[in-house]
Formats: structure tokens, C-alpha cells, sequence
């Protein structure tokens, strides 16, 4: 008798494991001995990509691996800064305890809201996580104890020392892919892509829907809320405006959709191409968003699974895999 039988995919051959393997330590050796010998203009571009490299991972993670679309990461984001900026600015607290705080808010705030959104599907959910993450800026627009709509200065980013800072979005940025890599080579991570296929069938095969959801979901709010500690460290002032912006959002939908959505890769290259674009067009502000709408939509017409999704298709080319494969093995193993 036939049986199905789910199995790891074949592994590359020993020269292209070294060559790749090479290359990725290659790569990580620049960036973490960039402080030592580049110049403060590259360490904060570097800086900016580690930062929406972690925000896109976590918005891939939610709408690529588990389909779960979100418009409210912003929320996350919003509380990661503002977690940072009271802890430090008003009760002169280091900033550790506020990347602290930032991470137990934003895991009871998204343990709160799962309950409503989660009944919620497809465009749905959509609209209820920005519904969510707008109400929450209104909010803060009108809440005193952060001083509403006027908000802080994060004076204490000026005091950091900027090679420290670094390698805490290094390891933010670096930290959020091998995060995802682990969550999708484990049981979760089956039940992500499972659900994401099509929930009934996860549903049927013994994938709890709502447990699987919310781990995801809790995952991708504390690495977003800590990543949005950094950014306004990084940016060193703090409004609801700015703090709570859907161009957060956008600017993760975009990296994602561009790179390749449902790939480890993709955000990378997304990220790489995004901050380019948006040094270079920083000089058209009214233009910027339509010049990125553009070039959007010209690659989602040419490349429709994004850039890693195409080389994927037409050169077999994976830098980070995390395939798997089915195979038929007879009773006696053959």
C-alpha cells in the first residue's frame, strides 16, 4: 500500500550549500563590522533598512506566510515609540525598560483586540485591524498623559552612542529573519501556510485556527513594537500623527509586494529597493508616493509573485528556503 509520507526537500549539493553559505557570512561580516570603518551617512541608511526590514518581515509573516492582511501594524509601531518616549522623556527610565514595556503592551493590547478581529476574514479583517490601529491614534490625539497631539522629544537618543544604536537594529533587522526562518521550519510554521491555503482543510487536519493566529499575530506585534522603538529613537520625536500613520503600513505592503510576498528573501531585496527610492526621491515630495505607486504596479504587471518570486520560477534561485516536499513511500519505505 501507497502512503504519503511529508518530508524535508532535498538539500542543495555540498558546493552550492558552501557558495551560499559563504556569500550570507560574507554579507553579515560588512554589516556588523560597518561602524568600524564606514562613514555616519551609511551607518543611517544601513540603520533605516535594518528597521523596515523588520517591519516587513512581520507584515510578510502575517499576510504572506499566514494570510492574515493586516492595514494595522501602525498600531504596534505607534506603542513601541511611545513606550520608548514616556519610559525615557517623562520618567527618565533607561531604554531598555522602555523596549520592555513596549513589548508587554503591545502583547496585552493585541490579546484584546484578537478577540474581535479574529471573527473577522479577508477584507474584514483588513478593515478591522485599521479600524483598530485608527481608533488607537485618535486616542492618543486626546489622551493627556501623553501630552495629546503635541507629544514628546526622545532626547535621549541624542545621548546614545551611535555605534551601540547600530548594532541594536542589527540585530533587530538580522534578529526578524532568523525569527521567521525558525517559526516557518517548525509545526507553527505548517500551521501558518496550512491556514493560509485554506482554513477549513487546516481546520480538518487538527490545526487549532484561533490558537494559530494568535501566536502569529502576538509574534509580529512585540518584533513590531520593538522595531518601532528603534524608528523613533532613530527619528527622535514623537506625535499620534507620525507614530500611528498608515505609511507604515504601506511602506511594509510595498517592501513585501515588490521583494516577493510569501518568501524570506523578499523583504530583503524590497527593503534594499525601497530606501533607494526613497533617498532619491526625497527632493519630490508630492510626487514620491505616486512615483512608488508606479513602479508598484509596473512590476506587480511584469513580476506578479514579486522579484524573488520571479527569479524563483525562471532560475530555481532560493538564498533562504524553507520548501518542503511530499514523496510516496510504499510500507516498506521504498
Amino acid at each position: 500500500m501507497k502512503k504519503a509520507v511529508f518530508l524535508q526537500a532535498r538539500e542543495p549539493t555540498k558546493t552550492s550549500r558552501a557558495v551560499k553559505y559563504s556569500v550570507l557570512a560574507v554579507i553579515l561580516l560588512i554589516l556588523a563590522t560597518q561602524p568600524l570603518w564606514g562613514s555616519a551617512y551609511i551607518n543611517s541608511i544601513l540603520i533605516l533598512m535594518f528597521l523596515y526590514l523588520s517591519l516587513a518581515q512581520m507584515w510578510n509573516l502575517l499576510g504572506g506566510y499566514s494570510g492574515l492582511v493586516s492595514l494595522g501594524q501602525q498600531a504596534f509601531v505607534g506603542i513601541g515609540g511611545y513606550a520608548v518616549a514616556m519610559l525615557t522623556q517623562v520618567y527618565k527610565m533607561p531604554v531598555i525598560l522602555g523596549v520592555g514595556t513596549a513589548i508587554v503592551v503591545s502583547f496585552i493590547f493585541a490579546l484584546v483586540i484578537s478577540l474581535p478581529i479574529f471573527k473577522m476574514r479577508g477584507v474584514y479583517f483588513t478593515i478591522g485591524t485599521w479600524i483598530v490601529a485608527e481608533a488607537l491614534s485618535i486616542f492618543f490625539v486626546n489622551w493627556m498623559f501623553v501630552n495629546a497631539g503635541k507629544g514628546h522629544n526622545i532626547t535621549v537618543a541624542y545621548h546614545m552612542n551611535m555605534s551601540y544604536f547600530y548594532y541594536f537594529c542589527f540585530v533587530v533587522g538580522v534578529g526578524s529573519i532568523a525569527l521567521v526562518y525558525f517559526i516557518l521550519r517548525s509545526r507553527l510554521g505548517l500551521a501558518l501556510m496550512a491556514m493560509r491555503d485554506n482554513e477549513s482543510a487546516a481546520e480538518v487536519r487538527g490545526v487549532r485556527l484561533y490558537r494559530t493566529k494568535l501566536i502569529c499575530y502576538l509574534i509580529a506585534a512585540c518584533w513590531t513594537a520593538i522595531t518601532g522603538c528603534a524608528l523613533f529613537l532613530n527619528i527622535t520625536y514623537i506625535i499620534p500623527s507620525s507614530a500611528f500613520s498608515i505609511e507604515w503600513t504601506v511602506a511594509m505592503i510595498f517592501i513585501v509586494i515588490i521583494g516577493g510576498i510569501g518568501t524570506i528573501e523578499g523583504p530583503i531585496i524590497g527593503t534594499v529597493i525601497y530606501i533607494i527610492l526613497r533617498q532619491y526621491l526625497v527632493n519630490y515630495t508630492g510626487f514620491s508616493n505616486i512615483i512608488l505607486g508606479a513602479i508598484a504596479v509596473i512590476l506587480i504587471i511584469l513580476a506578479p509573485k514579486g522579484i524573488m518570486g520571479y527569479l524563483h520560477d525562471k532560475l530555481g534561485w532560493d538564498l533562504i528556503s524553507i520548501r518542503r516536499r511530499f514523496v510516496i513511500k510504499d510500507d516498506k519505505g521504498e
